[in-house]
Protein backbone atom coordinates (compact mmCIF):
# COMPACT_ATOMS: atom_id res chain seq x y z
CA UNK A 1 0.00 0.00 0.00
CA UNK A 2 1.41 3.20 -1.00
CA UNK A 3 0.88 6.61 1.00
CA UNK A 4 1.40 10.03 0.43
CA UNK A 5 1.21 11.09 4.20
CA UNK A 6 3.92 12.26 5.97
CA UNK A 7 4.79 11.98 9.75
CA UNK A 8 7.62 14.04 12.19
CA UNK A 9 10.88 12.63 12.30
CA UNK A 10 12.11 11.67 15.87
CA UNK A 11 15.71 13.30 15.53
CA UNK A 12 18.02 15.90 12.99
CA UNK A 13 19.76 13.87 10.56
CA UNK A 14 23.37 14.37 9.58
CA UNK A 15 22.59 15.59 6.35
CA UNK A 16 20.97 19.34 5.85
CA UNK A 17 17.84 17.95 4.02
CA UNK A 18 16.35 14.47 4.74
CA UNK A 19 14.58 12.72 1.78
CA UNK A 20 11.22 12.93 4.25
CA UNK A 21 11.75 16.83 3.74
CA UNK A 22 11.10 16.91 0.12
CA UNK A 23 7.54 15.28 0.69
CA UNK A 24 4.73 18.41 0.75
CA UNK A 25 2.15 18.83 3.44
CA UNK A 26 -1.05 16.63 3.16
CA UNK A 27 -3.31 19.57 2.31
CA UNK A 28 -1.74 20.37 -0.46
CA UNK A 29 -1.23 16.76 -1.74
CA UNK A 30 -4.49 16.32 -1.56
CA UNK A 31 -5.32 19.90 -4.16
CA UNK A 32 -2.77 17.91 -6.68
CA UNK A 33 -4.28 14.68 -6.21
CA UNK A 34 -7.99 15.98 -6.92
CA UNK A 35 -6.95 17.52 -10.19
CA UNK A 36 -4.13 14.35 -11.31
CA UNK A 37 -5.13 11.55 -13.06
CA UNK A 38 -2.79 8.28 -12.75
CA UNK A 39 -0.32 6.95 -14.67
CA UNK A 40 1.43 3.44 -15.12
CA UNK A 41 4.79 2.71 -15.99
CA UNK A 42 6.15 -1.14 -16.46
CA UNK A 43 9.79 -1.58 -15.09
CA UNK A 44 12.45 0.04 -17.08
CA UNK A 45 9.47 2.28 -18.65
CA UNK A 46 11.15 6.23 -18.96
CA UNK A 47 9.01 8.90 -17.69
CA UNK A 48 10.37 11.54 -19.73
CA UNK A 49 13.74 11.98 -20.82
CA UNK A 50 16.13 15.11 -21.00
CA UNK A 51 14.79 17.87 -23.41
CA UNK A 52 11.23 17.10 -23.05
CA UNK A 53 8.99 19.75 -22.81
CA UNK A 54 7.54 20.77 -19.33
CA UNK A 55 3.91 19.64 -19.99
CA UNK A 56 3.21 18.40 -16.11
CA UNK A 57 4.19 17.87 -12.48
CA UNK A 58 4.46 14.31 -11.13
CA UNK A 59 3.90 12.72 -7.71
CA UNK A 60 5.32 8.84 -6.89
CA UNK A 61 1.67 6.74 -5.84
CA UNK A 62 3.64 3.07 -6.04
CA UNK A 63 6.91 1.78 -7.09
CA UNK A 64 9.66 3.76 -7.65
CA UNK A 65 12.01 6.41 -10.09
CA UNK A 66 15.22 6.51 -11.25
CA UNK A 67 16.83 10.00 -12.08
CA UNK A 68 19.78 10.58 -14.12
CA UNK A 69 21.73 12.24 -16.44
CA UNK A 70 24.04 11.48 -19.32
CA UNK A 71 26.91 12.26 -20.71
CA UNK A 72 27.38 12.92 -24.37
CA UNK A 73 29.86 9.39 -23.94
CA UNK A 74 26.96 7.40 -22.84
CA UNK A 75 28.29 7.64 -19.16
CA UNK A 76 25.62 7.81 -16.66
CA UNK A 77 25.12 9.59 -13.42
CA UNK A 78 22.38 8.39 -10.79
CA UNK A 79 21.28 12.14 -9.36
CA UNK A 80 18.13 10.46 -6.72
CA UNK A 81 15.68 7.59 -6.40
CA UNK A 82 12.28 9.03 -6.02
CA UNK A 83 9.69 6.73 -3.42
CA UNK A 84 6.16 7.34 -3.02
CA UNK A 85 4.62 10.62 -1.50
CA UNK A 86 7.79 12.37 -3.54
CA UNK A 87 6.33 15.35 -6.31
CA UNK A 88 8.91 16.62 -9.09
CA UNK A 89 9.10 18.30 -12.12
CA UNK A 90 7.82 21.73 -10.65
CA UNK A 91 10.88 23.33 -11.78
CA UNK A 92 10.60 23.73 -15.04
CA UNK A 93 7.05 24.04 -15.06
CA UNK A 94 7.98 27.40 -13.00
CA UNK A 95 10.67 28.55 -15.43
CA UNK A 96 9.15 27.31 -18.33
CA UNK A 97 12.50 25.20 -19.82
CA UNK A 98 12.81 21.84 -20.92
CA UNK A 99 13.62 19.33 -18.46
CA UNK A 100 17.57 18.40 -17.51
CA UNK A 101 17.35 15.03 -16.35
CA UNK A 102 15.76 11.46 -17.62
CA UNK A 103 13.42 9.75 -15.46
CA UNK A 104 12.95 5.66 -15.37
CA UNK A 105 10.60 3.31 -13.28
CA UNK A 106 13.05 0.78 -11.25
CA UNK A 107 9.76 -1.45 -10.66
CA UNK A 108 6.34 -0.98 -11.74
CA UNK A 109 5.27 2.36 -11.04
CA UNK A 110 2.12 4.21 -10.89
CA UNK A 111 2.34 8.11 -10.83
CA UNK A 112 -0.28 11.17 -10.17
CA UNK A 113 0.08 13.41 -13.28
CA UNK A 114 -0.93 16.98 -12.73
CA UNK A 115 -1.12 18.60 -16.36
CA UNK A 116 0.71 21.83 -16.19
CA UNK A 117 -2.19 24.21 -16.94
CA UNK A 118 -3.97 22.81 -13.46
CA UNK A 119 -0.13 23.41 -11.75
CA UNK A 120 -0.44 26.69 -12.79
CA UNK A 121 -3.61 27.46 -11.73
CA UNK A 122 -3.39 25.83 -8.03
CA UNK A 123 0.11 28.00 -7.57
CA UNK A 124 -1.69 31.22 -8.77
CA UNK A 125 -5.11 31.01 -6.79
CA UNK A 126 -3.62 28.91 -3.35
CA UNK A 127 -1.09 30.61 -2.02
CA UNK A 128 -0.53 27.43 0.45
CA UNK A 129 0.37 25.76 -2.78
CA UNK A 130 2.43 28.60 -4.11
CA UNK A 131 4.96 28.68 -0.60
CA UNK A 132 5.03 25.23 -0.95
CA UNK A 133 6.66 24.65 -3.84
CA UNK A 134 9.05 27.66 -3.27
CA UNK A 135 10.10 25.79 -0.39
CA UNK A 136 10.28 22.63 -2.30
CA UNK A 137 12.70 24.61 -4.56
CA UNK A 138 14.75 26.06 -1.96
CA UNK A 139 14.85 22.57 -0.41
CA UNK A 140 16.19 21.16 -3.54
CA UNK A 141 18.94 24.13 -3.78
CA UNK A 142 19.86 23.74 -0.43
CA UNK A 143 20.61 19.92 -0.88
CA UNK A 144 22.55 20.62 -3.84
CA UNK A 145 24.51 23.09 -2.52
CA UNK A 146 25.33 20.42 0.60
CA UNK A 147 26.18 17.60 -2.15
CA UNK A 148 28.68 20.19 -3.33
CA UNK A 149 30.47 20.74 -0.04
CA UNK A 150 30.52 17.18 0.24
CA UNK A 151 32.56 17.29 -2.80
CA UNK A 152 34.55 20.01 -2.14
CA UNK A 153 35.30 19.13 1.88
CA UNK A 154 34.24 16.24 3.27
CA UNK A 155 36.12 12.08 3.08
CA UNK A 156 34.92 9.57 1.03
CA UNK A 157 32.89 7.09 3.84
CA UNK A 158 31.36 10.48 4.99
CA UNK A 159 30.12 11.48 1.22
CA UNK A 160 29.39 7.74 0.63
CA UNK A 161 27.22 7.69 3.94
CA UNK A 162 25.16 10.68 3.06
CA UNK A 163 24.24 9.87 -0.22
CA UNK A 164 23.29 6.43 0.98
CA UNK A 165 20.87 8.12 3.58
CA UNK A 166 19.27 10.23 1.20
CA UNK A 167 18.32 7.19 -0.68
CA UNK A 168 16.60 5.63 2.09
CA UNK A 169 12.92 6.89 1.40
CA UNK A 170 11.93 5.74 4.97
CA UNK A 171 11.37 9.01 7.80
CA UNK A 172 14.02 9.36 10.84
CA UNK A 173 15.55 5.87 11.74
CA UNK A 174 13.50 3.53 9.98
CA UNK A 175 12.81 0.56 11.21
CA UNK A 176 14.62 -2.98 9.82
CA UNK A 177 16.66 -3.91 6.71
CA UNK A 178 15.78 -1.75 3.16
CA UNK A 179 16.85 -2.50 0.09
CA UNK A 180 17.97 0.64 -1.73
CA UNK A 181 17.47 -0.04 -5.48
CA UNK A 182 21.47 1.66 -6.38
CA UNK A 183 24.29 -0.34 -7.95
CA UNK A 184 27.84 -0.15 -6.72
CA UNK A 185 28.43 1.83 -10.12
CA UNK A 186 25.61 4.10 -9.49
CA UNK A 187 27.24 5.47 -6.38
CA UNK A 188 30.61 5.55 -7.74
CA UNK A 189 29.15 8.12 -10.76
CA UNK A 190 26.91 9.78 -8.28
CA UNK A 191 30.38 10.63 -6.13
CA UNK A 192 32.58 10.80 -8.97
CA UNK A 193 34.87 8.31 -8.03
CA UNK A 194 36.39 4.68 -9.04
CA UNK A 195 33.96 1.75 -8.32
CA UNK A 196 37.29 0.43 -6.81
CA UNK A 197 37.11 2.87 -4.32
CA UNK A 198 33.45 2.28 -3.42
CA UNK A 199 33.07 -1.00 -2.85
CA UNK A 200 36.42 -1.10 -0.55
CA UNK A 201 34.08 1.57 1.86
CA UNK A 202 30.98 -0.70 1.64
CA UNK A 203 32.97 -3.87 2.19
CA UNK A 204 34.28 -2.13 5.46
CA UNK A 205 30.85 -1.63 6.42
CA UNK A 206 29.96 -5.12 5.64
CA UNK A 207 31.59 -6.03 7.92
CA UNK A 208 30.75 -3.47 11.01
CA UNK A 209 26.69 -4.52 10.39
CA UNK A 210 25.93 -1.68 8.54
CA UNK A 211 24.40 -3.27 5.27
CA UNK A 212 25.08 -6.20 3.17
CA UNK A 213 26.04 -5.64 -0.65
CA UNK A 214 23.49 -6.81 -3.16
CA UNK A 215 23.51 -7.54 -6.67
CA UNK A 216 22.32 -4.31 -8.32
CA UNK A 217 21.56 -2.75 -4.75
CA UNK A 218 22.75 -2.36 -1.02
CA UNK A 219 20.85 -3.94 2.01
CA UNK A 220 20.69 -1.12 4.77
CA UNK A 221 20.87 -3.16 8.40
CA UNK A 222 21.73 -0.25 10.62
CA UNK A 223 20.45 3.11 9.31
CA UNK A 224 21.72 4.61 12.71
CA UNK A 225 25.21 3.41 12.32
CA UNK A 226 25.27 4.61 9.14
CA UNK A 227 24.35 8.12 10.53
CA UNK A 228 27.73 7.93 12.97
CA UNK A 229 29.48 6.94 10.20
CA UNK A 230 28.02 10.27 8.04
CA UNK A 231 28.84 12.14 11.54
CA UNK A 232 32.11 11.18 11.71
CA UNK A 233 35.07 11.68 10.05
CA UNK A 234 37.52 8.63 9.28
Amino acid sequence: MSTFSRTEEPGAPPSPVHNGDMRLDAGVQQQLLAVAHRRTLARGESLFLKGSSPDALFGVVAGSLRVSVVAPGGREAVIAMLEPGHWFGEVSLLVGRERVYDTCAVEPTEMAVVAAADFHRLVAAQPEVHMAFTRLVCLRLRQALAWIDDVILMPLPVRLAHRLLALDAREGAGEGPVLLGVSQEDLSFMLGVSRQSVNRQLKLWEEDGTLRVRYRGIELLDRARLERHAATPP
